[in-house]
Formats: C-alpha cells, sequence, structure tokens
C-alpha cells in the first residue's frame, strides 16, 4: 500500500530499525491498533464537527461558542486516547492495545476535559474565521499571515501538549516552559511536524467531500503518527521517556540502543 509497505523479514523483526526502516517497522506492527483508535477518535470528534457546521450554516456565534466548548469537552479525552496508542507504539510498549486504550481513558480523561475544551473553542472560532473570509470581502495578506501564524502556533501546541499529558503528570506550567524550551531547540523539526499537519488537513477540507473517504482509513491516526515519529527521538531525549518507562515493563528488543540523557 505504498506508505504503508510492511518491513522485511529479513531486516530482523524484533531488532529495533532506524530511519526510514523504522518508520515502515512501526507501520507493520501497529497500524491496525492506530487504525481501530482513529475510528473511535473519529466518533469522538464528530460532535465537535457537527456543531461547528450547524453555527456556520446558521451564521450564529451564539451557537458557535456552546457547541464548540461542550464539543471540545467530549473530544479531549478521544484525543488523548489517540495520542497514547501512538506514542505507546513508538516506544514499543508490547500490552493488548484495547487494555491500553481502556487505561488512558482513566488515568486522563479527566486532565483532558479542560485542554480539550479549549481545543473546540479554538477549531470552532478558527472555522468560522474561515468561512466569513469567504463570504465577506476578501481579507488583506497580512490578516492571512496572522491567521496562518496563530494556526500554526496552536498545532504546534497541540503537537508538544497532548504526549505530556497523557505520558506524565506534571503541571500546565512546566508543560508550557517544557514546550517553549523544545521548539526554541528543536525549531525545524518542531516547525515541519506542525507544517505537515496543517497541509493535511487544509486538503481535507479544501478537497472535500472527496478526501471525506479517506476519513475513516486514515482519519486523524495517520498524520498524528507521522508528526510524533518526525519529533520523537529528540522528545525521547530530552524527556527519558523510554528510560522512565523501560524501569516498569523492560524492554521489548533483543538489542537496543544506548539513551542519550540531556536537559532541554
Amino acid at each position: 500500500m505504498g506508505l504503508f509497505t510492511p518491513a522485511e523479514a529479513d531486516e530482523g523483526m524484533y531488532v529495533r530499525q532506524t530511519g526510514f526502516n523504522r518508520y515502515k517497522q512501526l507501520l507493520d506492527f501497529h497500524a491496525g491498533t492506530w487504525f481501530r483508535v482513529g475510528l473511535l477518535t473519529v466518533a469522538g470528534i464528530f460532535p465537535l464537527v457537527t456543531g461547528i457546521l450547524f453555527s456556520i450554516t446558521t451564521s450564529s456565534v451564539l451557537v458557535l461558542l456552546p457547541c464548540s466548548i461542550l464539543g471540545g469537552l467530549f473530544f479531549g479525552p478521544f484525543l488523548s486516547g489517540l495520542y497514547d496508542a501512538i506514542l505507546r507504539g513508538l516506544r514499543d510498549d508490547p500490552n493488548n492495545w484495547w487494555s491500553n486504550y481502556k487505561k488512558s481513558w482513566r488515568q486522563s480523561w479527566m486532565g483532558s476535559l479542560i485542554p480539550g475544551a479549549l481545543l473546540g473553542l479554538f477549531l470552532g472560532v478558527y472555522s468560522f474565521m474561515a468561512y466569513i473570509f469567504c463570504v465577506a470581502r476578501p481579507p488583506t495578506p497580512g490578516t492571512i499571515a496572522l491567521y496562518l501564524f496563530s494556526g500554526l502556533l496552536a498545532t504546534i501546541l497541540i503537537t508538544l501538549y497532548w504526549p505530556q499529558l497523557v505520558m506524565f503528570r506534571n503541571s500546565t506550567i512546566n508543560r508550557l516552559r517544557n514546550i517553549i524550551l523544545f521548539t526554541a531547540k528543536y525549531l525545524w523539526k518542531v516547525l515541519a511536524a506542525a507544517l505537515l499537519q496543517m497541509a493535511y488537513y487544509a486538503l481535507l477540507v479544501l478537497l472535500a467531500p472527496w478526501t471525506l473517504l479517506l476519513v475513516p482509513i486514515l482519519g486523524l491516526w495517520y498524520i498524528t503518527f507521522l508528526s510524533q515519529f518526525l519529533i520523537y527521538d529528540p522528545l525521547n531525549r530530552e524527556l527519558n521517556i523510554e528510560e522512565q518507562f523501560e524501569k516498569i515493563n523492560g524492554s521489548y528488543w533483543q538489542d537496543e540502543e544506548d539513551e542519550d540523557d540531556s536537559d532541554f
């Protein structure tokens, strides 16, 4: 299937690969799990999308605000479940996917509510502004640049906030501090991951309804995996992700690379 080319058997199925072979290995091992979790995530975002579309068709901000906040509250735990599944795959958690998914809900659903509501509110306002750009006077280049820049910042925030939410118990201030420091240190990788997501979602919207056929297949899981794959190695080095989890579960691999522990 092109992007989902399985890892070659003679590469050593149970030896951790690197580079593009690692990408193929992860899809070979976890694509089925992520596809199932992705379907659940699409179901979770459906009320939010429906509320935003209804508010746009009625041109009502009074409808938009509660629909976005309530839809985001509902969507937050589903998004946490997706990030948890992706990151468990990236760190090679050997446990059953459904058990992990239920565990993620128990651990993260409450902490996901407020971030989910804020995310829903942002998506609602962002979508409503795009609608206004289409029906009102064409926006100025400066307005478009500011609009895209705000989307870029929000995407970076989501990309780096949610992994911390599902993996560690930490304060919001410390999470935001980590985001700023990590972005400053790995700016180009973070920008690449964020721009890739923005391009993916822009194509889904601009080429709709035809791209809606991809939603059940790729949904939210593939682009989330790809963006986290791009930043996972530095994220692992800075937060010592695998070192901490290996103390609890041990290593899945026969041969393991030494971890490079460093601070932001």
